[in-house]
């Protein structure tokens, strides 16, 4: 019987449509799963294959738990608000609301082939206003708690998207989602106070079950650091404070540098510098990429006029304006030590400073200076303290305490702990969005729009272009604009910036276990029930954005004592990207339909099949890294389905109801059955694959059987990652549905192998490899290796035999 792929795939994809046996039970009862995917925003180009890798990892998990008798939550959604729905809809000339419904329609058409077993009655769509009316709620309790606050700041402004974007959306000097580079701008913004989180952002990371990666990536973002806070004073008596977190080195301060567009700047100037200072800033203005391109751009800067007084020696050293100094990190004023800071060389060196060294290697190292024992390179690693009156000879680590107690002693120095991460600037001047649920009253100020008056709808509008003026579209709306103060009933106007497109997908897989309901954003049952996600399947791309903002979500609820948890993801799991090359460039690159490189799952779900594409995501590489896609790869995987599916509708090969397989048969399936699991366990899927198609070889060469018992296992174990194909062969050769299946356990006894594979060196390289008995002796193992390796034992003499038991021997000749 020929594998008839479409028929199959047409039968089940109907059957689980009028029949969703996996579809979540409401009523709380057993052991629960969660796992979720990173839901997409419903961009105009559909889906492509790198869609499907992580779609179809996931619900390998998430069927393993059903078969395990699980209750599963696997839900779908859509991110639909924000800056690339409206994009799309610009480009095509239509509404985003009609935009973005015509691509969800296109996704969910597409994802019904994938074979997922997403309960669709738990969708949900962040731009229903039932949906966003708890994602203004959640904002009015961060408002109510202090947590948001309005300011006129200077903000990173893409002029292509003309809007905001927050310190994390920006990208090697460039917008996140456009690639144009940001300019500083001043806007009125609404901002997030998450910095007050910092800490507890970086503590629980300690608890999660995440890719260490990611969690680097988080504490970097964080950047907790320990320093000291100086006070420099000018010779007018002007304050400048600085953070550093090298106090040790300050009989190395040569010049102190202030960001251009502190406040400060001003008090600093004097009369002769002032035109100059003036330009500077002009310039830094218009030019600064601000962010993430500091330490590689062009170190440019002026002198101020002004002089500021070392304390520990009375130097007096210049003031400098520099654009490799941002007035949001720190306080904006760092120290000047080209001695050993390279990025303060490159600027010394720029305006013809003083370099002193005053750390020496423990060891000499010539790199670092030249034969006149002038600076060639910073040093910036650890040693001693030199050039430095009574701290010389001291350890850094131990000069860092002692020169800032001495600061401290002249009431111009503290200990203290600062954080990299910024506030988060949230508002956005674009139409597509959720407004925010806020009213400026000139009598009463800010007020907090009543919760019973949630949701404040989205209005419908003919022309929803960005302004470009700093304010969103909605400003123009007077009729909606205009409204009444809820605490004195006069007149008031709206708040008409936006929410960012991360607001609705911070606080999302709350809302999965019961989207429907309309007292709360969840109930506290479900929320004790379902909450934490035990695992959560996305790209890496999001480590920074949306986890750290979902996080910090989380943490602000519980602390209002909404949640009864405060990290929302107990397992994360991110999957590489799908690349292939690109017919314009040649090169491999991220599938993109803007590269041309686009693979579209539906063309290959048409010509190959489902369960071969699944299969084919599953196998393709290790599922963490980047993958490139490969034509002639997948059609190998479904000329193996149709291997497979030949052999078991062999009657040859499956024995009669009453009769058992072989222990010969028995032992190579268990064995097969725990390399499977312990590999899936592991999230080594790829190998997974592998497994199954190792096993088909020894069936076949081995003449091995399967008897009922063991084909329903093997067809059960193979059903997570093709279930069509898997569903039918059950149905007709048993007789049964994999929904009345369970998942299968190893036998320990029979899966145990009492055979080992030994390396065998010559001088510790590998030469070769011996089968033997678990638990064999060197002598043993010794004359079959000889055998093994008899031509690299050739006149030669053995001096000595290296044996680790089970594992290797090792010949060691001259």
């Amino acid at each position: 019987m020929s594998y008839d792929f479409k028929a199959v795939e047409t039968k089940w994809r109907e059957a689980w449509k009028k029949n969703p046996y996996f579809k979540t039970r409401n009523d709380q009862s057993g052991k629960k799963y969660y796992c979720l995917d990173m839901f997409p925003y419903p961009s105009g180009s559909g889906l492509h294959v790198g869609h499907w890798k992580g779609y179809v990892l996931s619900d390998v998990y998430a069927r393993i738990k059903l078969l395990q008798g699980y209750n599963v939550l696997h839900p779908m959604g859509w991110d639909a608000f924000g800056l690339p729905a409206e994009n799309d809809a610009i480009k095509k000339g239509i509404q985003p609301k009609i935009g973005t419904a015509k691509n969800i329609a296109v996704f969910k058409e597409q994802l019904a082939h994938i074979g997922a077993i997403y309960d669709w009655d738990k969708e949900l769509d962040t731009t229903d206003s039932k949906y966003y009316k708890w994602t203004q709620w959640i904002f009015l309790q961060m408002f109510k708690a202090g947590l948001a606050y309005e300011e006129e700041t200077a903000i990173n402004w893409c002029p292509s998207c003309l809007t905001g974007l927050a310190n994390e959306e920006v990208v090697s000097g460039g917008c996140e989602r456009c690639g144009t580079l940001v300019l500083p701008k001043k806007v009125r913004q609404w901002i997030l106070r998450i910095t007050n989180y910092a800490e507890k952002l970086l503590e629980g990371l300690d608890r999660l079950e995440w890719p260490e990666k990611v969690k680097l990536m988080q504490r970097n973002w964080i950047g907790k650091s320990h320093g000291a806070r100086i006070t420099f004073k000018t010779e007018n008596n002007i304050e400048l404070a600085v953070y550093t977190t090298t106090p040790e080195t300050l009989f190395g301060l040569t010049f102190i540098v202030v960001a251009p567009d502190h406040e400060i700047v001003s008090s600093i100037t004097t009369t002769e510098q002032k035109e100059k200072v003036l330009a500077y800033q002009e310039e830094y203005l218009h030019h600064s990429t601000r962010e993430n391109t500091i330490e590689v751009q062009e170190k440019t800067g002026v002198f101020t006029g002004s002089f500021a007084v070392n304390p520990l020696n009375g130097r007096k050293v210049p003031v400098y304006l520099a654009n490799y100094v941002l007035k949001d990190y720190g306080t904006g004023i760092v120290m000047g030590v080209p001695g050993n800071c390279q990025v303060d060389l490159d600027f010394a060196r720029l305006f013809d400073l003083p370099v002193i060294p005053v750390l020496k290697p423990y060891q000499e190292q010539s790199d670092y200076l030249d034969a006149q024992g002038n600076v060639v390179k910073a040093y910036e690693l650890d040693g001693t303290l030199v050039n430095s009156s009574e701290f010389d000879g001291l350890d850094r680590k131990e000069a860092f305490t002692k020169v800032v107690e001495l600061l401290k002693q002249k009431n111009c120095a503290e200990f203290t702990t600062m954080y990299r991460m910024r506030d988060w600037v949230f508002s956005r001047q674009r139409y597509w969005g959720e407004p925010i649920p806020l009213v400026h009253c000139a009598a009463c100020g800010v007020v907090p729009v009543p919760e019973d008056q949630l949701p404040i709808q989205l209005p419908e509008v003919e022309h929803y272009q960005p302004t470009g003026t700093g304010e969103s579209p909605l400003a123009g709306i007077h009729e909606w604009v205009n409204t009444t103060c809820p605490s004195c009933n006069g007149p008031a106007k709206r708040e008409t910036n936006t929410m960012p497109q991360w607001a609705g997908s911070c606080w999302y897989f709350l809302r999965y276990p019961n989207p429907d309901l309309d007292t709360a954003f969840g109930s506290p049952e479900d929320m004790k029930y379902w909450m934490p996600v035990d695992l959560y399947v996305g790209g890496i791309e999001h480590a920074i954005l949306h986890l750290l903002y979902a996080r910090f979500y989380i943490k602000v609820l519980y602390d209002l004592g909404h949640l009864p948890f405060d990290e929302p993801f107990k397992q994360l799991f991110n999957q590489g990207m799908v690349c292939k090359k690109s017919e314009t460039t040649g090169r491999v690159e991220k599938m993109s339909k803007s590269k041309g490189n686009v693979v579209n799952p539906n063309e290959i779900v048409e010509e190959l099949g489902s369960d071969t594409l699944r299969m084919y995501m599953l196998f393709m590489g290790p599922p963490e890294l980047d993958t490139e896609w490969q034509t002639e790869s997948i059609r190998g995987v479904r000329s193996f389905l149709n291997r497979l599916w030949d052999f078991l509708n062999n009657p040859a090969h499956v024995l009669a109801p009453a009769k058992q397989a072989d222990e010969k048969s028995q032992r190579r399936f268990h064995q097969f059955l725990k390399a499977y699991q312990e590999r899936i366990e592991q999230f080594k899927v790829n190998t997974a694959v592998s497994a199954i198609m190792e096993y088909l070889n020894d069936m076949q060469s081995g003449k091995l059987v399967f008897d009922q018992a063991l084909l329903e296992q093997f067809l059960v174990a193979l059903s997570i990652m093709v279930p069509h194909f898997a569903s039918e062969l059950i149905e007709q050769l048993l007789g049964k549905q994999l929904s009345a299946c369970t998942w299968p356990t190893f036998d320990a006894q029979l899966a145990y192998v009492n055979e080992v594979e030994i390396a065998v060196q010559v001088n510790g390289k590998l030469r070769g490899a011996v089968q033997a008995t678990r638990g064999a002796s060197q002598t043993d193992v010794e004359a079959a290796a000889r055998k093994t390796i008899e031509k690299w034992l050739e006149n030669v003499t053995v001096v000595k035999v290296i044996f680790v038991a089970d594992r290797l021997i090792n010949f060691v000749i001259r």
